[in-house]
């Protein structure tokens, strides 16, 4: 797995939830279909006049989450940015052609009352429910750094083993001190939860 791969999954859902902050402090979900991809980046549409639109220019902050078939999430995090004036017409073009059912919602010269903005700097979190263990990976394109989250065992184990038992993946290892498997941790936080000398700390 890679993010060009996740990148992929998330073109094969094909509607993706985006995620934004309002002026007010409040969530905002909506559900956009008209994306173009390239390998290393991702092109969407929207109307100018949408409160979506509003958030994005005023801060850019936007996550988007696409869940497939396979019991597989993907979670990329970003600021979009719109893309330069002069190849507006260029990206909603292509988006059009992609789409065809965006001719039947902006028929004629009224797609350009959208705008595209670009994500090319992101975050992306693959998470595999599908599988046993679990599996979980974080990747990046662009130029971004990856934010590190999760549990992890300090030296204050004394090897009494009760985070192993209550683990619900068994992705803890018996090593001096105990150790968590990254990659197939659900970030439960039950290992934290039964330890007796607090040996657990959560990854800021």
């Amino acid at each position: 797995m890679n993010a060009e791969l996740c990148l992929k999954k998330l073109q094969y859902v094909g509607v993706l939830a985006f995620a934004t902050v309002d002026e007010y402090g409040n969530p905002q979900i909506r559900n956009i279909s008209a994306i173009h991809y390239e390998p290393d980046s991702m092109y969407f549409f929207t109307a100018r006049g949408k409160n979506f639109c509003k958030e994005l220019l005023e801060n850019g902050r936007v996550q988007v989450l696409g869940y497939t078939k396979y019991k597989e999430m993907i979670r990329l995090s970003s600021k979009a940015e719109p893309v330069a004036d002069e190849e507006q017409k260029k990206w909603i073009d292509t988006i059009f052609r992609e789409q065809p059912y965006l001719d039947n919602l902006y028929p004629g010269d009224t797609r350009n009352i959208g705008i595209v903005f670009k994500i090319r700097n992101a975050e992306i979190e693959y998470f595999n429910l599908g599988v046993n263990p679990i599996f979980r990976e974080s990747y990046s394109i662009g130029d971004v750094h990856i934010t590190k989250k999760g549990y992890s065992i300090t030296d204050k184990c004394i090897g009494c083993g009760k985070c192993v038992e209550n683990c619900p993946q068994h992705c803890i290892e018996k090593e001096k001190p105990f150790k968590i498997q990254q990659e197939h941790c659900l970030h439960c936080g039950n290992c934290l939860n039964v330890c007796p000398v607090s040996a657990v700390k959560k990854i800021n």
